[in-house]
């Protein structure tokens, strides 16, 4: 197993996180098309690290030099080396800093792009399993934490990590006795890693739960609040919402302590190292085996080294957080990608539209209570059915369930031999929920189809009775909309919705209210550009309008998740049964609409 799900108290199944293994190899798949500008990147910042060790014994010369009385003109040469010792350093840190924190950025990049390219083809059921708090505070807080870690952290431990071996490299060839006693602090540094390593990494792992459930609480309360001041439902919530954010608050106080923890026992370190090393600088000056500089040299080394050992274990602390983060950004990344079916365009050339065929399917969101009830039914091919019901009937779950947008509980969905797929190749998906994309009107047509022309544009944009009003546009199908840009109605967004549905080209349609939107006026054109759209195709309709049922081949009629009617409009007519009555009622209700309003003037 390279992840594991995580299940929560709320009973959400949180997407998975990549175990440490999976996690270190996915850094080095990201690295290693990037392996010339890495070893550039080390490289510069080796030299520039030992260019700078130069400086102590340089110091300790000018020690020797003094203590020895000797001319003030011996002193020219190491305060010149000393400046060109800093020159130099400086240049070379700088372009190796540049060169690592570039490899940092194209990594990150790149698992952005996995990322994002993953988390939008994850299953719509699996998402709301886990909550959309867990993939938002994936997408934010830790994209946030790795970001942070890869242009501050990186650099900033490589460098650290080469000082401290050269400079430790660097006391041995003074004397191999100061490394020894350099050496002494090195067990008290190790078990403090260690057991901050131990301690932290679950301890971070909690934090990015309890965040992830804390923002899904709040999204829940948010989104609900008319739901939830409607039912009296405050308290609950509020006390829910003070529960995580205590979690979460807790987690973050023990990471405070631990750190603090941490940093005391790095204290016990220096001064035992330190404390070792100028004892031993007594004794070896003492005996004539090492000269004042020398000592002084490998003092110096010593406090030099507590700069980069701390760095290198305070970045500990990014790195553990950081590490966090990758990990469940990693176990996206791996979740398995959605099977593509076979092209929909082949399908549909070689055998014509397919039928769509439902077995026995049932479906529940919350286990025991199931919005759907042993469904079977059958679309033949070219056909167009409508479904209709009341509210909380069924049709948008069983809507979805064909378009592949979620995958039954029980029984089987099968389109011309293949179960729906959710990349939308063999089944397309309208819903009155449309959302145009800010930028060019082109560029969103051309979600459906990248490789489109312009003529292919006008085209489907003609089909759906819209051609007219783009080429109004003060700049036709390069006129920004969206957010920022030219603001759509929403018949006119639900007619660009259907364009893109006919440069998708699926086989077989859902349309679920996907003309509800429109206001009386826009009605009948939207119903207009739907029949174009599902010309020659499998179409199954969720009916908002019954008009929309009166011209269907075929009325499906849900009733608390079960199919009571199947006929054409006229045979259920006659039968008199429930859509008959929902009929009337709708009829009647147009009719009072069109009713003047006997209270008004005469016109």
């Amino acid at each position: 197993m390279t992840t594991e799900a995580v299940q929560t108290d709320s009973d959400r199944a949180l997407l998975p996180t990549a175990t440490p293994a999976r996690t270190r190899a996915a850094v080095g798949e990201l690295l290693r098309p990037q392996r010339g500008l890495a070893a550039a990147g080390f490289g510069l910042m080796v030299v520039a690290t030992a260019v700078g060790l130069l400086t102590q014994p340089l110091l300790g010369h000018i020690v020797d030099v003094v203590t020895e009385r000797r001319s003030p003109d011996a002193l020219t040469f190491p305060v010149v080396a000393l400046a060109g010792v800093a020159v130099v350093q400086g240049v070379t840190t700088a372009l190796g800093m540049s060169l690592v924190s570039r490899l940092g950025e194209t990594a990150l990049a790149r698992l952005r792009e996995l990322f994002v390219e993953r988390a939008l083809s994850l299953p719509l059921d699996r998402v709301e399993k886990a909550g959309s708090g867990d993939l938002n505070s994936r997408v934010t807080r830790d994209v946030s934490r790795v970001a942070d870690a890869v242009r501050g952290a990186l650099p900033e431990l490589a460098r650290s990590a080469l000082s401290i071996v050269l400079t430790l490299g660097a006391l041995a060839l003074l004397d191999w006795r100061f490394l020894l006693a350099a050496l002494i602090a090195v067990p008290v540094q190790a078990h403090t890693a260690r057991w901050y390593v131990r301690n932290a990494v679950p301890l971070y792992a909690k934090e990015r739960i309890a965040t992830g459930t804390q923002q899904q609480q709040l999204l829940d309360t948010i989104g609900g609040a008319r739901t939830v001041r409607a039912y009296r439902l405050q308290t609950g919530h509020t006390r829910r919402v003070t529960e995580r954010s205590r979690a979460a608050v807790e987690l973050t106080m023990s990471g405070v302590r631990l750190m603090l923890r941490f940093y005391s026992r790095l204290h016990i370190a220096e001064y035992l190292g330190l404390s070792a090393v100028l004892v031993t600088g007594f004794l070896l000056v003492r005996d004539g085996s090492a000269s004042v500089g020398t000592a002084t040299a490998a003092a110096l080394y010593f406090h030099s080294l507590f700069g980069p050992v701390n760095t290198a274990l305070v970045l500990l602390d990014d790195a553990q957080s950081a590490t966090a983060g990758l990990a469940r950004l990693v176990g996206v990344v791996d979740e398995p990608a959605p099977v593509v079916a076979e092209r929909a365009d082949d399908r549909t050339t070689a055998a014509g539209p397919p039928s769509v065929t439902l077995t026995g399917v049932s479906h529940a969101y919350v286990p025991g209570r199931p919005v759907l009830h042993d469904v079977d039914l059958e679309i033949r091919p070219k056909e167009r059915v409508a479904l209709v019901g009341t509210t909380g009937a069924g049709k948008t779950t069983l809507a979805k369930l064909v378009a592949g947008l979620h995958r039954p509980q029980s029984g089987r969905i099968d389109v011309g031999g293949a179960e729906p797929d959710e990349a939308g190749q063999l089944v397309g998906l309208v819903t009155q929920e449309v959302h145009v994309f800010a930028g060019p009107l082109a560029d969103d047509l051309r979600l459906a189809r990248p490789d489109a022309h312009v003529e292919e544009l006008r085209e489907a944009l003609d089909t759906v009775g819209a051609l007219g009003w783009v080429e109004a546009l003060p700049e036709g199908l390069d006129t920004v909309v969206g957010d920022g840009g030219h603001r759509l109605t929403a018949d006119r967004a639900q007619q660009l919705a259907l364009a893109r549905l006919l440069l998708a080209d699926p086989p077989v349609v859902v349309l679920d209210e996907a003309t509800a939107e429109a206001g009386s006026s826009g009605a009948r054109q939207l119903d207009e550009a739907a029949e174009q759209a599902l010309r020659g195709r499998t179409a199954l309709v969720v009916a908002h309008r019954l008009s929309q049922a009166a011209t269907a081949d075929r009325v499906i009629v849900l009733s608390d998740g079960r199919v009571v009617e199947n006929g054409t409009h006229a045979e259920l007519l006659t039968a008199q049964g429930p859509y008959a009555t929902l009929w009337h009622a709708w009829s009647d209700s147009r009719s009072a609409d069109a009713a003047p309003d006997a209270t008004s003037p005469p016109r």
